[in-house]
C-alpha cells in the first residue's frame, strides 16, 4: 500500500534544525581551510514529516567555508552504485552552499540505474574555499505571501516570500522551491523539483527581505499547488 506522505517534506527534523552551526564571534576570518576539517553523515531516513536523503556537514574550521563536494553512491549491502548521479538541492557539490563553522547541512537527490537502492554515500572534498560572508546562527525562515503580503500555506499558490533573520549580522541567502515525490513502500522520499526563487538575497541583521516570485518560480508554484508535498528554503550562500 502506498503511504501518503504529503507532509513529509515540512521541515528538517529536530537532529537537522540544531545543525545551523555555532558561529565564531568575528565576523570575517582570514584562515586557510583545511579539507580534513569537514566530516559527514548521511541521513537516509529522519522520520514522518522529516524531510529525508540529508547530509550532516561538521565543519571545524575557523570559520565559514565554501565546499564542491563530490559523492559516489552505496547499496545496502556496500557495493557501489555506478549508474547512480548523486545531486544536492543547496549547491554543495557546485560551491553554492556555505557552510557556517560548527554544523551545516545539505538535501541529496539519485537519478539513474539503483537510484532507490542508494543506503549510503561516500563524500570527498574536491574543493574547498574559505567564505566571503558569514553564515548565519540561527535558522533564517521563511513566509510565503500572498500578493496583499499576508502570510498563507506554502501549498497556495503564493506570489512572494518573506525571509526572516533573528542574528545581529546581516546574511545572504537564496531561497528555492522544493516539490517531494510519493515514494513507493520502503522507499525514500526525494525532492524531484527544485526551483530557485529569485536570486542571492542580503537579509539585515535582525531583519527581514522580500522575495518575489517570478518566471521559472512562478510557473511551478502554479503548477504544485494544492498538490503533493513542497517546502520553501532559505541556505546561506554567496
Amino acid at each position: 500500500m502506498k503511504v501518503e506522505r504529503r507532509w513529509a517534506g515540512v521541515m528538517v527534523g529536530v537532529a537537522m534544525v540544531a545543525l545551523v552551526g555555532v558561529a565564531v564571534s568575528t565576523a570575517k576570518l582570514s584562515f586557510e581551510p583545511d579539507k580534513n576539517a569537514l566530516t559527514f553523515t548521511y541521513h537516509r531516513e529522519s522520520g514522518d514529516n522529516y524531510i529525508s536523503q540529508t547530509l550532516s556537514i561538521k565543519n571545524t574550521n575557523a570559520g565559514s567555508v565554501v565546499p564542491v563536494l563530490a559523492f559516489t553512491a552505496f547499496d545496502r549491502l556496500g557495493h557501489r552504485l555506478p549508474g547512480v548521479q548523486v545531486r544536492t538541492v543547496y549547491g554543495s557539490d557546485s560551491g553554492r552552499l556555505v557552510v557556517p563553522y560548527g554544523w551545516g547541512y545539505d538535501i541529496l537527490r539519485f537519478s539513474g540505474s539503483g537510484e532507490h537502492q542508494v543506503y549510503d554515500v561516500r563524500v570527498t572534498v574536491a574543493h574547498l574555499a574559505t567564505a566571503k560572508v558569514r553564515a548565519n546562527i540561527h535558522p533564517v525562515t521563511t513566509q510565503p505571501l500572498d500578493a496583499a503580503g499576508h502570510v498563507v500555506s506554502k501549498f497556495s499558490r503564493f506570489t512572494a516570500v518573506r525571509v526572516t533573520n533573528t542574528d545581529a549580522f546581516a546574511v545572504s541567502v537564496r531561497v528555492a522551491y522544493l516539490v517531494y515525490d510519493q515514494p513507493a513502500e520502503g522507499e525514500t522520499q526525494q525532492a524531484i523539483s527544485v526551483t530557485p526563487i529569485g536570486g542571492l538575497v542580503r537579509v539585515p541583521a535582525d531583519g527581514t527581505a522580500v522575495v518575489k516570485v517570478t518566471g521559472d518560480a512562478a510557473r511551478a508554484v502554479a503548477r504544485y499547488s494544492d498538490g503533493p508535498a513542497v517546502s520553501v528554503k532559505a541556505y546561506d550562500s554567496q
